[in-house]
């Protein structure tokens, strides 16, 4: 089964066609097609790893849904100086399921 590693919000993620994954918030509404072109490397009979990225690879994909994650506390404190301070935070992300690869040997 062929693979890809692209880097996109800051991260690297391995894909393969069929799956889905969850990436930083992109732009864009479930059913829009995306396109991933920093590539970093394409696996297959001869694999390719890009310097840094593979030339002429890219990974397609489809918005499946904007979601959020779980609600993190942060919460500051400072002993001895009446000091505290909490907030809360919450991730968006968003699933892109893998429609294709295309490159040299994907």
């Amino acid at each position: 089964m062929a693979y890809a590693v692209i880097r996109t919000g800051g991260k690297q993620y391995r894909v393969a066609e069929g799956e889905t994954i969850q990436v930083e918030l992109l732009k864009g509404n479930p059913g829009d097609k995306i396109n991933f072109d920093q590539v970093l490397m394409v696996s297959g009979d001869a694999p390719q790893f890009g310097k840094p990225l593979v030339s002429g690879a890219s990974v397609a994909g489809e918005i499946v849904r904007q979601l959020r994650g779980p609600k993190l506390i942060v919460f500051k404190f400072r002993k001895r100086k009446r000091s505290r301070k909490k907030a809360g935070h919450r991730q968006s992300y968003t699933a892109v399921k893998i429609t294709g690869l295309s490159g040299a040997s994907a």
